[in-house]
């Protein structure tokens, strides 16, 4: 089905083109829409898979949870301001009485959870790992997650307004991270690994934006872009060559069969982990480091949460990479007769997003972050209090800025001895009853889904079901068009039944007709 494949995805960039271009909330809300039901069909693309279909629903109804909460921000910024012009909106937010301000971003926010997959809207994102894999890698990865993070960077002057928002968004942003990469320490779906990375770098750039970084949370936006579409890629090539394994158990020992993608892939994994002098470090390191250098509770919490979950991420990352290419074979013999290296059309792309992967961040930081830079003139907004740049990098010393690397350090030396040197310790440490508890929540990611299943789809599939029988077919259509055309025709009926043809009957009419008219 290449043609409803390509014009789906051509779909997809007219929704994101629009989103993006859109002089106010009401273009760029066509956008989001049309973006969301891109998303829809592009999950549901093999339309005969079961778990296609149900993780497509998944993604729109969760979607549209939060594009409600925008749409009630949007009415709400236009019965303050009475317009939905970006620069009339962004003028006159400094003049505006705080907590509306506070209640519209944090309504925008609720936009933003839903598209960019932060607590307690993510559980749509795992899910759609069952779309073709150029999907997982261009939408899910690089550039439909980062709608919501686009939209909180557009709106900065409103949130800049809000100390209130900015907490909840730092708090959520730094959870999220968390929740996400400890989630994806258990996961099995090689795809499905890379998904919660991705959750967790939205994490980051949340708490970026919370941190009223946002500079520094495009920026990076844009390394991340980069370097999960490469491994979203190789992933792809690796999946594709090893007859559609999506199983990392069942692999293993692929780095002799495909040194070209084991290479990129390990590239894109560095960069993720924030190595020093790859593009995430440029970007990832600082987000630490700014939440690190302005001292209140939010922001302390931010900077521990986001330490630990570097360390985390380098963890499953270097664990994909063992289990892929390093451990010995664990696939059958089949699977690996047939493994090749992908033809050029995948091998060029590859190529450049590990070259971006690596320069990018070092080219680009003195452009988009750091003391000095007009990059962005008046299109982000920091207000002069939450100004904290100077105190991240002059004030910290040389252990804090260096701690998240000397985590993730630890992360991918432990996921090397656990997964190829000494692999009965996973055993021991998962026999263990704390061990097989904190599998069992990581596994189940942290029984959110079967949280939402019992208690709010049940009761909201019970809601339903009372108002399809009760409201809609007993009231609405007795009151309605069922009861109406019922009582006309009864009352027809009633009255044909008068005109019997017998004529001592219609005597009686007149008599009585002359009767009423003399008493009248």
């Amino acid at each position: 089905h290449i043609q409803r494949f390509f014009s789906y995805l051509s779909a997809f960039t007219f929704g994101m083109l629009v989103l993006i271009t859109g002089a106010n909330f009401l273009v760029m809300f066509v956008g989001w829409e049309a973006i969301g039901v891109v998303s829809y069909l592009l999950i549901n693309f093999y339309f005969t898979r079961i778990q296609a279909n149900k993780a497509a629903i998944l993604a729109f109804t969760m979607n549209r949870q939060g594009d409600m909460l925008m749409s009630i921000g949007f009415f709400a910024i236009f019965a303050l301001f009475g317009t939905l012009n970006y620069s009339s909106v962004f003028s006159l937010t400094p003049y505006m009485n705080e907590t509306a301000i506070t209640i519209i971003a944090l309504l925008l926010f609720g936009g933003a959870c839903a598209k960019s997959a932060q607590i307690p809207l993510h559980s749509w994102l795992p899910g759609s790992m069952e779309a073709p894999t150029p999907v997982s890698a261009l939408l899910h990865a690089a550039t439909l997650v980062t709608a919501g993070i686009y939209l909180l960077l557009r709106c900065s002057p409103i949130l800049e307004y809000s100390p209130t928002a900015l907490m909840v968004i730092t708090i959520v942003g730094a959870s999220t991270a968390f929740f996400a990469a400890t989630s994806g320490l258990v996961q099995n779906d090689l795809k499905r690994i890379i998904a919660f990375s991705t959750i967790s770098q939205l994490g980051y750039m949340v708490m970026a934006i919370g941190l009223s970084q946002y500079n520094v949370a495009l920026f990076h936006t844009v390394n991340h872009a980069f370097f999960k579409a490469l491994l979203f890629l190789a992933a792809g090539a690796v999946i594709h060559s090893f007859s559609d394994q999506q199983d990392v158990r069942k692999m293993g020992g692929l780095i002799k069969f495909l040194p070209f993608t084991y290479s990129v892939m390990l590239v894109g994994t560095l960069s993720l982990l924030a190595t020093p002098f790859l593009s995430g470090f440029y970007s990832k390191d600082l987000i630490i480091e700014l939440a690190y250098g302005n001292y209140n509770f939010t922001h302390m919490y931010a900077f521990i949460l986001g330490s630990i979950t570097a360390g985390i991420t380098a963890f499953y990352s270097f664990r994909l990479i063992s289990l892929v290419f390093l451990t010995s074979p664990n696939g059958n013999k089949q699977s690996y007769l047939g493994v090749h290296e992908s033809g050029l059309a995948v091998i060029v792309p590859l190529l450049f997003l590990s070259l971006f992967s690596i320069f990018f961040g070092y080219l680009f930081s003195d452009m988009f972050v750091g003391i000095g830079s007009d990059f962005f003139g008046n299109s982000l907004f920091i207000h002069p209090n939450n100004i904290t740049l100077v105190e991240a990098e002059f004030s910290l010393n040389i252990f804090t800025k260096l701690l998240p690397s000397l985590l993730s350090l630890l992360g991918v030396v432990s996921a090397l001895i656990l997964y190829i040197k000494k692999p009965e310790l996973i055993n021991n440490i998962s026999n263990t009853l704390i061990g097989r508890k904190l599998y069992n929540i990581f596994n189940s990611k942290y029984y959110f889904d079967i949280i939402y299943n019992h208690y709010i789809i049940n009761k909201g599939f019970k809601l339903g079901y009372a108002i399809s029988k009760q409201i809609d077919r007993g009231v609405i259509e007795l009151v309605g068009p069922y009861g109406l055309s019922n009582s006309i025709v009864k009352t027809a009926k009633n009255i044909s039944n008068l005109d019997s043809g017998v004529i001592t009957t219609y005597a009686l009419y007149i008599t009585i007709g002359f009767l009423f008219l003399l008493s009248l």
